[in-house]
């Protein structure tokens, strides 16, 4: 017996606005989702996760009002694989493929490659990996839906999988990277060098050592990270910071020093989704300078929350300094450019935008402290 609950889903006017307004919303309503070419089959989404062009979606499908099996779903709209074939003299065409490593709670990390197709509903490339492909007893598959199942369907199975997506409430992180497909299309010809995308040469930030600037406290990662946990409870002051000599600074700048060390606390770095790159916590001691420095491609702001010191900023960058002293700087990788000097204390914010200058010094006594985030631009 069909369970009534769906069709009221669907039809309540509240979800008729959210449809419109909320995004991804869209999932919800299971429009563009496989199996929903036939009204046979509904779809319980009990989590999504995006992050740049990647949507990961989990839960449940039911046949005929009765529950079928967990599910996953990866959908990847391919801009960075584009230009990395574009580099290879190659367009992206209708089929690319995923490694997708799922990295369960309470059970060992498993792995596969899966073929993943355009869906021209949703312009993106996308597969479904359900718990099982079998109907219940004495049921069959609608036929709109069963020309999509099968290995390297649109609607496939990965065995492997199956004891993670069993409990996939305890499915909190999967790893993901992307390639072109082995074969072009329509050709036909092997590709013996396929581009990928696996978060272009991506690391993150652990304090393992206190020596400044080691290359021991960067972890290189050949994957995106997506994560379904739903929350963080943080205290800033029981992460350990990470140390820098000379961030972001010239060799021959004047205010190199083998004693200007500053700190950073990486407080959320692949937890976020989106195009978000990190979150943390600057120290700056007294005496010391974060170099002045351009970001390009990338978007960063600074909050001030303890202490005073001086900002700069590139000279026409904001309009609104244009009465605060310009000074010389010498900028990380460009040389010496123009910048506008600003005193910032508690409170005070820096946002600077793709192709903008910033960087900040503490000249007084006591510690100089922000918040900052960076995320991608595009």
């Amino acid at each position: 017996m069909a369970d009534p609950r769906f069709n009221e889903i669907f039809t309540r006017p509240e979800n008729d606005i959210f449809h419109v307004v909320f995004f991804p919303d869209r999932i919800y309503h299971a429009q563009y989702l496989n199996a929903t070419r036939s009204p046979r089959y509904r779809y319980n989404v009990q989590e999504v996760r995006g992050q740049l062009d990647i949507n990961v979606l989990k839960g449940e499908v039911y046949l005929d009002g009765k529950f079928l099996c967990n599910f996953l779903r990866v959908e990847y709209r391919a801009s960075r694989l584009i230009e990395q074939a574009r580099i290879r003299n190659r367009f992206v065409q209708g089929e690319l493929m995923a490694y997708i490593n799922l990295l369960p709670e309470n059970l060992p990390p498993v792995g596969a490659t899966i073929k993943l197709r355009h869906c021209p509903w949703i312009d993106a490339h996308q597969v479904e990996i359900w718990e099982t492909l079998e109907p219940p007893a004495n049921t069959d598959h609608d036929v709109k839906v069963l020309d999509m199942m099968g290995h390297q369907g649109s609607i496939t199975r990965i065995s492997a999988f199956n004891p993670a997506l069993k409990n996939i409430k305890q499915l909190k992180r999967i790893e993901l990277s992307f390639r072109e497909n082995d074969r072009d299309l329509p050709f036909g010809f092997t590709i013996g060098n396929p581009a990928w995308d696996n978060n272009f040469r991506r690391s993150f930030q652990v304090p393992n050592t206190q020596t400044p600037s080691s290359s021991q406290n960067t972890v290189d990662v050949l994957n995106y990270l997506i994560n379904f946990q739903r929350g963080w409870y943080l205290q800033a002051d029981q992460t350990n910071p990470v140390r820098y000599l000379n961030a972001m600074m010239n060799d021959g700048d004047p205010e190199r020093a083998s004693e200007n060390i500053i700190e950073m606390r990486w407080l959320l770095q692949r937890e976020f989704g989106s195009s978000v790159v990190f979150f943390h916590e600057v120290i700056i001691p007294p005496g010391k300078v974060e170099g002045t420095h351009q970001h390009i491609g990338s978007e960063e702001l600074y909050y001030i929350v303890e202490g005073e010191g001086i900002a700069y900023m590139g000279v026409g960058d904001d309009p609104q300094t244009e009465t605060f002293p310009t000074v010389t700087r010498n900028i990380f990788g460009i040389g010496l450019k123009e910048c506008k000097e600003l005193p910032v204390k508690t409170g005070s914010i820096i946002f600077t935008k793709s192709g903008g200058i910033h960087g900040i010094r503490n000249p007084g006594t006591k510690p100089l402290k922000f918040v900052a985030f960076l995320y991608h631009s595009s």
